[in-house]
């Protein structure tokens, strides 16, 4: 057994142009649009097209959704559909934590929890509450001192020359 939160994908069907239908072993049922995606990557136009698109089809153990040669895990159309859901996806933690050039162990002092409990939400563990969210974007507006909590936010002005 693993110890990564990887849901599987139980059906897949195609909706709308590049909209996926997606079932979970978690009890979800998650539209994900796909389109910027496979217009992001040359290697994927050809699913572009509405007949191949359609073909969509569930990946082997419900590893992935797959077309031709192509595939998408799982784990990442999970977190496309969470994050179009209006939920954080692990997929955005880490990309804060990249942003923000935070180490496990730096990102953990910076929000007050542990170290483990970071790594646990980097790689979806465990689901990524809204107060930590709010706590990362929080932290990322006010860049406070070390050792010091913010005492308010920055202006507009200030926040726009610092994220230039």
């Amino acid at each position: 057994m693993t110890l990564f939160f990887q849901p599987r994908l139980l059906s897949v069907q195609a909706l709308a142009p590049y909209r996926l239908r997606t079932t979970w072993d978690t009890d979800e049922t998650l539209e994900v649009d796909v389109e910027p995606i496979l217009r992001r990557i040359p290697a994927l136009a050809p699913i572009l097209d509405l007949e191949i698109f359609n073909q969509v089809h569930l990946g082997a153990w419900g590893s992935g959704v797959e077309w031709l040669d192509e595939e998408f895990g799982a784990d990442n159309v999970y977190a496309w559909a969470q994050e179009q859901a209006g939920h954080v996806s692990h997929e955005m933690f880490d990309r804060w934590l990249h942003r923000n050039q935070l180490s496990l162990q730096s990102a953990a002092e910076v929000l007050g929890i542990s170290r483990r409990r970071v790594g646990d939400y980097r790689t979806a563990r465990r689901p990524i509450p809204r107060t930590i969210w709010l706590a990362c974007l929080g932290w990322e507006a006010t860049r406070p001192q070390p050792g010091t909590v913010p005492q308010g936010l920055p202006s507009a002005h200030e926040y726009a020359a610092s994220h230039a």
